[in-house]
Order: C-alpha cells, then structure tokens, then sequence
C-alpha cells in the first residue's frame, strides 16, 4: 500500500469513527460542571436547561457545582478531562478568558476550551446594601467623596471575574476609591450584601436577583447598559451618564467542552442544548429572570463568536491594567 493510499485509508476510517461516535454518543451519563457554588446564576442557568437537555441527549445529566478561584477550579477539572464529550461545563467569558489573565496560578488559556452553545446574555447591575441609604448613582459617589479615607468595599466572584472588572472600569472613571472582596460565587456575596457586610456589587441581572430586587432587600442603583433593563425600566443606563460611556458590559451563558472533543460529538451537544433552551417553560424561566434568550447557532458560527469575545475581555483587562496575583 503506498502513501497516497494509506492516507486516504485513514481519512475515511476517521470519517467512519467520527460517524460511529455521534450514533453511540452519549453511552453514559453526563457530567455538566458549574463552576460555581450552588444558588447563583450560573447555577440557575445549569439546572434550568439540564432536564430537556438530558432527555435529548437520552442520558442523565449530572450536576457538579465546584466552585472556587474565580471559576478556575472547576474549569481545570474540565480540561484535564477526556475530549470525549462526557464532561461539560456551563460558563461565561469570566471563567474562560478573564480568571486566566488574573490568577497566576491557572494553567489553562480560553483556546483550550469549544463552545457548544450560548444560549443567553444579560447585563450587570449596580446594587448596594439598603443601610447605606442611597438610590443613585450620584448620591453613591457623593458619599463615596465625603468618606474617601474609607473606600467603600464591592463584592466580585473573585479576581479577573466580570463584577471584578466592572468594579475597577467603575473606580478608574470616577476616580473613587474602592475595596475589592472576592467571593467563591454570587450566592454567598449576595448573602453578604443584604446582610450588610459589603457595601455594592455588581451584579448580573439573572438568576436570584431579579426577585431579590424586586423583594426590596438590596438597592439597584442602575445597569451597565446603552439602554434600560427591558423589567427593570426604573433603573438608568450607566452607559448614558457623563463620565460612565464605558460602563456598558453584558454577559452571556453557554456550554463548553474541550477543544479536542471530536466535531460529531460537539454537533449532537450543540443541538441538544438549542432545544433545551427552546423549550416554552425553559425560555419563560430564562426571560422571566431578566435574560435575554440568543438565536440558536453552529459550532462554526459559535467558534467565531468566542473567538471575538476573546479579544474584547483582554481589551478590557487591559484598559484596567488588570494584573495576575
């Protein structure tokens, strides 16, 4: 058998295996990471789209909450695993692309990763503890000024996350000091800021915290938007007020796999995960907590969406001087 030959032998055993593999796939459960504690939106987003998902994919869907250094731990377990298409993760461009750039010690880059769906996107909001006794965003600066020589503290979900980013972008255009707490997740943080231990957050408008809005039990100030939050018209867009045009941020949720998990695999997951989302109840709960549900999309489309997203999160770690710590 000559070279010529033999290439083309394994070009179409290749073909055969990568067909084979997506009329087999999945054999056995499948594990699904969130990495972040039970409660937050992630969470949220997780448990939400996981039962249609599993029933289309006709294998149970397992829950892992492994929360912990911005993301990273769990996203860690995610690349050491087999490409195999039975571990998934449900992140954001946070755990993908920002924790990297802001831990020193995590090994893996955003390009080790392959997006399978993204399937909703939110924006952030300035919230603060009631006991601080104020409603917008200037009343906040004011007293931030008149007690400069103590900064007012933020909660983030750790170094390098997006609330983290938000909050600094926030701090260098209105050159007010402020203290960073880093948390494992949004759950505990949230827990904090209407117990009172931190004074503000940013926080994604998903999730617990539309209703924790509306309950009265912390205090939105306004959106990192162009425009007003679709539920939430009372709350101003940042992005409109002098000074603050860069305060305009969003995030989006989706499943990844490793990038090496073969192409017949990621095609099954990525329509698993559409139709998950497309379910009426499923795109109720998303919206009706504040998301906004994106048009279905292939991996091809996906890859060059990430790929943009990649750019734009280092742009913004570098407008802020984000160093790794």
């Amino acid at each position: 058998m000559n070279l010529k030959t033999l290439l083309c032998s394994l070009v179409v055993a290749s073909s055969a295996c990568g067909a084979a593999w997506a009329q087999t796939y999945p054999a056995k459960p499948v594990s699904l990471i969130v990495p972040y504690p039970a409660g937050g939106p992630s969470d949220f987003f997780a448990r939400k789209v996981q039962p249609d998902a599993a029933a289309k994919l006709g294998q149970p869907m397992i829950i892992e909450n492994i929360g912990g250094a911005g993301g990273a731990i769990g996203m860690s377990k995610l690349v050491n695993a087999p490409a195999d298409g039975y571990t998934l993760s449900l992140g954001s461009p946070m755990e993908l692309v920002l924790t990297p750039m802001a831990i020193q010690g995590v090994k893996y880059k955003p390009e080790d990763f392959k997006l399978v769906a993204q399937f909703a996107t939110t924006t952030t909001i300035l919230a603060v503890r009631n006991s601080l006794n104020v409603k917008t965003v200037d009343e906040l600066l004011a007293l931030a000024r008149k007690n400069s020589d103590k900064p007012l503290s933020y909660g983030s979900v750790g170094p390098g996350s997006l609330y983290h980013l938000v909050g600094e972008k926030f701090s260098q255009l209105t050159q007010v000091k402020m203290l960073h707490v880093p948390y494992k997740g949004i759950a505990p943080l949230l827990t904090d800021l209407m117990g009172g231990q931190i004074d503000m957050a940013f926080l994604p408008m998903a999730g617990s915290i539309p209703q924790t809005l509306i309950d009265g039990k912390i205090q939105g100030l306004a959106v990192t938007a162009k425009t007003p939050h679709a539920l939430f018209k009372q709350f101003p867009a940042m992005a409109t007020m002098k000074g603050l045009e860069g305060m305009d941020f969003d995030l989006w949720a989706g499943v990844q796999v490793h990038k090496n998990t073969p192409d017949a695999v990621v095609n099954t997951l990525n329509k698993a995960f559409y139709a998950a989302a497309e379910v009426p109840e499923t795109r109720k709960a998303l919206e009706g907590s504040g998301n906004v549900v994106l048009p279905s999309r292939t991996p091809a489309e996906l890859a060059r969406i990430y790929l943009g997203d990649i750019e734009r999160y280092r742009a913004i770690a570098k407008s802020i001087n984000l160093q790794a710590q």
